[in-house]
């Protein structure tokens, strides 16, 4: 059909689609009873594209009859099931929308896409150099697989929804249970010992500060049916790796290393139930975080007495391993793993870079033995990593259990640390060779040669407009080129080039097959 002039009542640039638009009807009880004026209705219009996942934004109207005869008829619901009225006037499509992405997320424009690939491939040599295999899992997940106990954090920060098949589904905020899950999915398939890693985005609902954000990355290493602490040593040595080859030092960054069970050999002398050592494991991660009276008040609500409490309390102050096992003695597991790991961290060669810190728990509930957090030696970030045992946790989703450990990384703490110590690397663009043509008919001989240096796996920027000379030089040095390959007419006759080396100003003739 032939665009109409009421089509202008939305945008000029739908008069383009008019030939594949149709009149719709309206609903009669959006309009006053007496018949409007035709310059007081609006004209409404159904694409054929509506029944489709189009982002356009006529295809988000609600689909209605054909018929512009029957104005009592009943719109038809969407695919969502919900039933939306025609607007009452024509909508601005032109109008501007917000540019900023949602709050708490990232863009990645090109000079911040250099920087992340340099920070995962990073990542993803040193879990090379160990010996470790990458996975992924789906950035969408089941609900259950994150509603674990009450009182934990995460609970409550779940980007989660019900999808269309009426499933609870949410994204990911951590990567270990989908891990725990593929485990259980592979069974006695794959052999142990697992030594896996992953670099995945995950989302968390909370509040931000410097280096907290709602979705981030994060770099997972985990280590599958080893039960001795080599497994957490062979954790702590990877990153300690990761950050010299950074350029981050021990005067930088520290590990505080301690073990969920310290806790328990505590509670276990006041006869505190199992079902409040994991609260009060989450109460204590606050530590530091809210004031110690508060502490307090949350670890009475999960019934430990006040005698519990303060012992509690005392113990976890403590920041020497004899000082601990003066209080616990040597003979249990706690102290016991603990010295085993200082001892291969002088083996390992990073004896320097951890501690021990009995405050340490980790607010997840899984973590069973060894926790460890890396933190800034200056204090002005949050925590930079974390992780620890957690050998209980494949039951927890009906699996059987195998002894486990790992840790989590996150992208965000560590590049606000490397601006911290201005260490951030200079990444620019960087291109091989520049192609150009001196001539509009010599466009199909430049991209001939671009092809043919392609297939040498050489990087090339083809310029593909009639750009003056000193254009492409400008460009040239954008791209921070080696190389101005030039296509002229007389030197193409000859089946040659011009190759001009830009750092030195050298200018020579090449055969294009030659052009290494």
């Amino acid at each position: 059909m032939a665009a109409t002039p009421s089509l202008l009542i939305l945008h000029p640039r739908l008069t383009l689609l008019a030939a594949t638009l149709r009149p719709i009807s309206l609903v009669h009880r959006q309009f006053p009873l007496h018949p409007p004026t035709r310059n007081q209705l609006p004209v409404i219009f159904a694409h054929s594209r509506l029944y489709s996942s189009s982002t356009s934004p006529l295809a988000t109207a609600t689909p209605f009859s054909a018929d512009s005869s029957n104005v009592n008829e009943t719109p038809r619901a969407g695919r969502s099931g919900s039933v939306s009225s025609p607007p009452h006037q024509a909508v601005d499509y032109a109008q501007k929308i917000d540019v900023n992405p949602p709050k708490g997320t990232r863009d990645f424009p090109p000079e911040e896409m250099r920087l992340r690939n340099w920070l995962f491939q990073n990542f993803r040599e040193v879990s090379q150099l160990f010996g470790f295999e990458e996975v992924d899992y789906p950035v969408l997940e089941s609900e259950a697989l994150f509603i674990r106990k009450a009182g934990e954090e995460i609970r409550d920060q779940l980007y989660c929804f019900e999808d269309r098949g009426n499933r609870r589904v949410a994204l990911r905020p951590e990567l270990t249970p989908s891990l725990a899950r593929l485990v259980i999915q592979k069974g006695k398939s794959v052999p142990l010992p697992i030594k896996w890693f992953a670099v995945g985005q995950c989302w968390r609902y909370e509040r931000m500060t410097r280096g907290r954000r709602r979705e981030h990355y994060q770099w997972n290493m985990d280590i599958i049916g080893v039960p001795d602490v080599t497994g957490e040593a062979e954790l702590i040595s990877s990153i300690v790796t990761f950050f010299k080859r950074i350029g981050i030092t021990s005067k930088d960054v520290g590990f505080k290393i301690s073990s969920r069970k310290v806790l328990q050999e505590v509670l276990s002398l006041y006869s505190v139930p199992e079902t409040s050592f994991a609260k009060a494991c989450i109460i204590i991660d606050k530590m530091g975080k809210i004031p110690v009276e508060e502490i307090k008040k949350e670890l009475k609500s999960v019934e430990l007495s006040n005698e519990a409490i303060e012992d509690l309390l005392q113990v976890l102050s403590m920041k020497s391993l004899t000082e601990l096992e003066e209080k616990l003695g040597g003979g249990g597991e706690a102290v016991s793993e603990l010295k085993q790991l200082f001892s291969l961290a002088e083996k390992f060669g990073y004896s320097e870079w951890i501690q021990f810190d009995a405050s340490v728990v980790r607010g997840l509930a899984y973590y069973t033995g060894i926790v460890f957090e890396g933190f800034d030696r200056e204090g002005k970030l949050r925590a930079i990593c974390g992780g620890g045992r957690y050998d209980r946790l494949l039951s927890t989703f009906g699996g059987d259990d195998l002894p486990a450990c790992g840790f989590g990384f996150g992208d965000a703490v560590i590049i606000e640390l490397l601006k911290e110590r201005q260490l951030l690397p200079e990444l620019p663009l960087e291109v091989e060779n520049i192609v150009c043509s001196l001539d509009p008919d010599l466009k199909g001989a430049a991209a001939r040669v671009a092809s043919v240096l392609r297939g040498k796996g050489q990087c090339v920027d083809l310029v593909l407009e009639n750009k003056p000379l000193k254009w492409v030089f400008k460009r040239a040095a954008r791209i921070n080129a080696r190389r101005l390959i030039l296509v002229g007419s007389a030197e193409w006759e000859k089946g040659m080039v011009v190759v001009k080396i830009l750092s030195t100003g050298e200018q020579y003739e090449a055969n294009v097959d030659e052009v290494e």
